[in-house]
């Protein structure tokens, strides 16, 4: 009688099929802008801030050209091939909590679930809007799927390791601190326009615009978060990730939620009354 392969076996055959993955399948579509489409999407997003397909849409014309020259710097170095073997989809790893909660308090992986448990998020959530939104694209299995897949699944964890919330001014700074790692004109779009609308609807002395390039200064300082192995830093104090990853206090925001409460309004609800 033949026996079954054991489990190593699968593992192994999984892998060797894993690093036969091509860098960057030929034929992938070139990118251009497209600002009219951008700003039609923009305005529809301010109308409605929890349809955020709209930022999907602002992604797509308003690209990062230069994604495909630094996905394959990154994934042609020893660096990049092990990181492509080791954390083949971030969610499952990001989803599970109850690993996550094993590891020390204080650390990113007990910060990050504190977040995303508050916010009522998943990792897997995300994904399942994104193909939605995509639901007619062709899926190339490349590695550079991998790596732009991981370029969305690392975006709560920006918010965690920032310390900026899921507010319209927190987004907002998220965005700005992602041009540094992902010089897309859309995170910078977003980001400034989203601004001036919030310092044209609340009038105060809040510094909205010095917190948007605050956040743009300290994702530059950043190493890209998508190149770093999540399982290693996800055991750690958060505080010393955040010194191996340069990330800095972000003081303007604070100086905003504290500016508007003095005035009376709530950081976390003050576009909604406007945008109904």
């Amino acid at each position: 009688m033949e026996m079954p392969a054991s489990h190593d076996a699968f593992d192994t055959a999984a892998q060797q099929s894993r690093a036969e993955t091509p860098i960057l399948i030929r034929g992938r579509p070139d990118f251009r802008y497209d600002w009219k489409r951008a700003w039609t999407h923009f305005r529809a997003l301010i109308r409605n801030k929890e349809d955020t397909t709209q930022v999907f849409h602002i992604f797509e014309a308003l690209p990062w050209k230069g994604i495909y020259k630094e996905a394959t710097r990154f994934l042609e170095s020893e660096q990049g091939k092990a990181l492509f073997l080791s954390e083949p989809f971030l969610p499952s790893l990001l989803d599970d909590h109850a690993t996550l909660r094993r590891m020390p308090a204080g650390s990113l992986a007990h910060a990050y679930c504190d977040f995303m448990e508050r916010e009522g998020l998943t990792a897997q959530g995300l994904v399942e809007e994104y193909e939605t939104f995509r639901s007619d694209r062709v899926r190339l299995n490349d590695r550079f799927e991998w790596y732009f897949e991981r370029m969305r699944d690392t975006h709560d964890l920006m918010h965690v390791l920032t310390g900026y919330s899921r507010d319209a001014l927190g987004e907002l700074c998220v965005l700005a601190f992602t041009y540094g790692q992902q010089p897309s004109p859309a995170h910078l779009f977003l980001g400034y326009a989203g601004g001036v609308e919030i310092r044209t609807r609340l009038k105060s002395k809040a510094p909205v615009l010095g917190a948007v390039r605050e956040g743009q200064r300290l994702g530059k300082a950043c190493p890209r978060l998508v190149e770093q192995s999540i399982h290693e830093l996800l055991p750690l104090p958060i505080q010393e990730v955040r010194r191996r990853l340069k990330i800095t206090p972000a003081s303007k925001y604070a100086e905003c939620h504290a500016e508007w409460r003095k005035i009376g309004i709530d950081p976390y609800d003050m576009i909604a009354p406007v945008a109904a």
